[in-house]
């Protein structure tokens, strides 16, 4: 397939495009009020002078781009910050956490109009691409513009590989508009050599430098008193059907310790409603947070199904098990809890993460199980044994640490970009 060819079923395909879209919007998906964005159209003013263009599809990409924000805002005051992603976490996020000189908006759908349009208005400097969300006729759209580009974190799954090998010619194409690309893998950086960059490199993982994710000193305080004694532990990032899993993990744990209580943080907020009754239905109590539910001495397992508090919710117990690993998704960042000095377990499916969590396991900084009735297990030995919980606290934020240097790496390489004027 050519890129051409591609912007032409794009166009053909206007229709379809529309049903899908109004299909998420029924899903709560999108955000209505800012929907325009999504078919390229502004929602404010674009800042004057140079402006930076940092993209990434989700909520993991862009928290993984905050600290590079700040440094390009600190070195350069001359220059703006845009941030485009295609999701309303993100969004909400990004709402919460962008520093001055930096505003959001949504990625256009991938439609040769639309992606003109944004690029007409905004036209940045020079663009920042984050892992693997290669949308093809905005990538060209920007190229045809004459904005650099450059991949920051590349990340190529096994998955994606074998996909994008079926269409040598096209990826290719795709790979040669980026100007520079850094993986996060030596093997990362080698495949994007086999599909087509030029000057690709691994640098690091930019992941690893991420700041501890914050959280309001009252309501952990107000929690933690709710909470008392009681021993604790938390699951965050959970996918479907993981959830049912940690509950059944909930059930065998409360046989060693009655009062137990197991906070759920979902990858996805938006289903609270339908893990809480999932859980209801096994026999455990629940609170949900969304909902203004009360954590009580008789909650089971508390729901927190919220954008922007898991810096809130990690600092509430030292136990964290790391969702998206006991299903086959690949896993979620567990740097996030290691920063905050978290006894962490992860399931078997880390290929997300595959070469973090091999150096993470050497240095002893997690725990990974291999069948999800492990998860129970692991819990309730931690449980028993503080000072095991203690070192892999210390171990998990000494390894954290040790891995956030790439973040002047990266910055270095990229310089030559940002000083063009």
């Amino acid at each position: 397939m050519k890129i051409n060819a591609y912007r032409f079923a794009t166009c053909l395909g206007w229709p379809f495009i529309l049903a899908y879209l109004a299909r998420r919007k029924m899903k709560g998906k999108e955000d209505l009020e800012r929907f325009g964005e999504r078919l390229g159209i502004p929602g404010m003013e674009r800042p004057q002078g140079r402006l930076v263009w940092f993209h990434g599809a989700s909520v993991g990409e862009t928290i993984s781009m905050l600290p590079l924000i700040d440094k390009v805002l600190d070195a350069y005051p001359d220059i703006s910050v845009l941030v485009t992603s295609g999701t309303v976490t993100s969004a909400k996020i990004m709402e919460q956490r962008l520093p001055k000189r930096a505003i959001h908006q949504y990625v256009p759908v991938d439609c040769a109009s639309y992606t003109k349009r944004f690029i007409s208005y905004w036209h940045p400097d020079v663009a920042l691409w984050f892992e693997s969300d290669f949308w093809p006729n905005l990538l060209n759209s920007a190229h045809e513009a004459k904005i650099p580009l450059l991949l920051i974190n590349g990340r190529i799954s096994n998955r994606s590989f074998a996909r994008w090998r079926r269409l040598p010619y096209f990826i290719k194409k795709l790979q040669k508009l980026f100007a520079l690309s850094l993986g996060q893998t030596d093997l990362d950086a080698e495949r994007l050599k086999i599909l087509g960059a030029e000057n690709a490199y691994c640098l690091g993982n930019l992941k690893c430098a991420t700041e501890p994710l914050p959280a309001d000193d009252k309501a952990v305080q107000e929690f933690k008193e709710n909470i008392g004694s009681r021993p604790c532990w938390i699951a965050a990032s959970t996918h479907n059907p993981e959830e049912l899993e940690i509950a059944k993990a909930h059930l065998q744990i409360k046989k060693e310790f009655p009062s137990l209580l197991t906070i759920i943080v979902p990858r996805h907020p938006t289903r609270g409603k339908e893990i809480a009754n999932g859980i209801n239905a096994i026999g455990l109590t629940t609170a949900v947070r969304s909902k203004h539910e009360r954590l009580t001495p008789e909650t089971d397992v508390y729901i927190a199904d919220t954008i922007g508090e898991m810096g809130l919710f990690y600092r509430l117990a030292k136990i964290v098990f790391v969702g998206g690993s006991l299903i086959p998704h690949g896993g979620q960042n567990f740097l996030e809890p290691a920063r905050l000095d978290s006894a962490i377990i992860l399931g078997s499916h880390m290929e997300n993460f595959a070469d973090m969590t091999a150096k993470a396991l050497q240095a002893g900084a997690v725990i990974q199980i291999n069948k999800n009735k492990d998860l129970s297990e692991e819990v309730i030995s931690l449980l028993k044994n503080p000072k095991d919980v203690s070192s892999l606290c210390r171990k998990a934020s000494d390894f954290a640490g040790n891995e956030s240097k790439v973040l002047d790496r990266v910055f270095n390489k990229i310089k030559p970009w940002l000083d063009k004027k």
